[in-house]
């Protein structure tokens, strides 16, 4: 068992195991189930993130009010054509728009860490499996590494938006993310954990301010621009950019600016763009 980013990595260290692997040790524990059904858990989460990842790059998904209808297709179209950041990051993006438009159309989704941030681990394991060419084995590990690092967030910090602001959705996926992606290009644990760090850090801070309190606008872009966070945090990381500040000292502040953060830009829709002139006409349109 381990509370905390130390603790796991000295497991690791004493057990000569990855971060995946001692999670999934973990997991098996917690849940009384054998580790063939454990990963079997685990490979159906990463086949529901990967459909919808995809299903709407080539159909629009009808969402309330209309808000995102077609955001996903839109970038992948756009993808193809000459960017500024370059086709792999903005068919990343449309892979994380999808899966915030699937949800946002009460389609299945995983949420990683929640619905609202559902798209960027989903967009970032299947972006780098295919641009990397890496096998659906390690991306299923990356996804377990992913998971030891939210779950650190959720015991020692939070994972709602309502309790830490967007920080605490878009922004732990964003390092659950991150983690993932530099496992896959063969990052150590400590530079994985790096990564993580990074990732929260460039977004620390984040209010939760959705537009008519729909988990759609500035949600789905959020996952957008989350996928690119985390790819840039493992290169990084992977880069050996210094850390100097630990994982878990990242978490702890990014807890305590979240307990700081005023209740309007806590998810209640009364503060941030929600309290726009144009958010504001938006739900009227919606709402009446």
């Amino acid at each position: 068992m381990y509370k905390d980013a130390r603790e796991l990595i000295k497991l690791c260290k004493e057990q000569n195991k990855h971060i995946w692997e001692v999670a999934l040790d973990n997991e098996v524990k917690l849940t009384g189930m054998s580790r063939e059904r454990v990963m079997a858990h685990f490979s159906n989460r990463l086949e529901i993130m990967f459909n919808s990842a995809l299903k709407a790059l080539h159909a629009k998904q009808a969402t309330k009010g209309s808000l995102i209808d077609g955001v996903a297709n839109c970038q992948y179209e756009y993808s193809n054509k000459e960017t500024i950041a370059g086709n792999y990051i903005n068919y990343v993006m449309a892979l994380a728009y999808s899966c915030s438009e699937v949800n946002a159309s009460m389609g299945k989704i995983c949420a990683s860490p929640t619905a609202g941030s559902c798209g960027i681990v989903p967009a970032v394991l299947l972006g780098v499996m295919e641009n990397k060419n890496i096998s659906r084995e390690k991306t299923l590990e990356a996804l377990i590494t992913a998971s030891a690092v939210g779950a650190i967030f959720t015991k020692n910090a939070t994972v709602a938006g309502a309790d830490g602001g967007c920080q605490a959705e878009c922004g732990v996926a964003a390092s659950m993310a991150a983690a993932a992606a530099a496992y896959m290009m063969g990052a150590t644990d400590e530079r994985c954990l790096d990564a993580a760090g990074f990732a929260m850090i460039n977004v620390m801070g984040l209010v939760c301010d959705p537009v008519a309190g729909l988990v759609a606008l500035p949600c789905a872009q959020r996952n957008a621009s989350g996928a690119v966070n985390a790819l840039i945090s493992a290169d990084m990381a992977l880069a050996g950019q210094v850390a100097h500040i630990p994982f878990d000292q990242v978490v702890d502040s990014m807890f305590k600016v979240g307990k700081m953060l005023p209740p309007q830009l806590r998810e209640t829709a009364m503060g941030g763009i929600a309290t726009t002139p144009a958010g504001q006409a938006i739900y009227k349109e919606i709402f009446g």
